[in-house]
């Protein structure tokens, strides 16, 4: 209890919190719509944008998300499998480039790659809290027409359900929800932020609303104990997080074999 006294871990819970609320609303769709390897491909080109950004000394994190949104504009328009093969490896290979083209001391991007939620600024969570708002305000007045898009696109159609709409706006959702989580995670380990919980509620359930608010339970819950335990043995946050998410993915689906039985 004595770590709530401090201002940085105050602030790493917030921005647990709002990360949890973004990735648990967005990662239903995700999971929902079968993008995780699209999500992928995001992840990866926003490490171009990091490299670019630090290149020019411009903000890495707001370049890193001009970068995810173009690429998710584009991919609406060529085969899925075809654009992941080449923005995974593209996006890595500039950002890689970039910083080591960038004058001075380089940056330190473990925190980028792996995450530290222990750095994250005020200014990081005013960002993600008008995301969270974002996303709550969206699927609070279009859940019926996203989630008929997530599950049936065709149906939708011919519901008169705009698709194409939805589908833009949620895959540039799903950009600046990847991009903002970055000091969450990391690169390397965002996408099990976007799906462990998901999955973890979808072994009991199919709604979809079920699906979102226990995403959120969750993906806290592992924030809190990924926190706690990499500020006791000084090591990136994001990696204990996943670690958590993944046990407890594993003892529900342990639990849940021994109940069928």
């Amino acid at each position: 209890m004595d770590l709530l006294q401090y201002g940085f871990f105050q602030h790493a819970l917030l921005g647990s919190l709002l990360t949890a609320i973004a990735c648990g609303i967005v990662g239903t769709y995700i999971v929902s719509r079968r993008l995780v390897f699209i999500s992928g491909g995001i992840t990866h080109a926003s490490f171009g944008g990091l490299g670019l950004g630090f290149y020019l000394g411009m903000n890495p994190i707001l370049m890193a998300m001009l970068f995810g949104v173009e690429w998710a504009s584009k991919t609406q328009n060529v085969r899925e499998d075809s654009a992941i093969a080449g923005i995974w490896s593209l996006g890595m290979a500039l950002g890689v480039i970039f910083i080591f083209l960038t004058p001075g001391y380089a940056p330190n991007l473990s925190a980028y790659l792996f995450g530290n939620i222990l750095t994250v600024s005020t200014g990081d969570i005013i960002w993600i809290a008008a995301l969270a708002l974002l996303l709550v305000i969206l699927f609070s007045l279009f859940l019926r027409e996203i989630v008929y898009v997530a599950f049936d696109r065709d149906f939708a159609l011919t519901q008169g359900v705009p698709v194409k709409c939805i589908e833009y706006v949620m895959m540039c959702c799903i950009a600046v929800t990847i991009v903002l989580s970055i000091r969450l995670v990391g690169i390397m380990l965002l996408m099990s932020l976007l799906t462990l919980p998901q999955i973890t509620v979808n072994l009991f359930t199919s709604d979809f609303k079920k699906i979102i608010f226990g995403s959120i339970a969750i993906g806290f819950l592992g924030c809190v104990f990924g926190l706690v335990l990499s500020y006791l043995l000084n090591v990136p946050s994001g990696a204990f997080i996943i670690l958590v998410l993944v046990l407890f993915f594993l003892i529900v689906k342990a639990i849940k074999a021994v109940l069928k039985r």
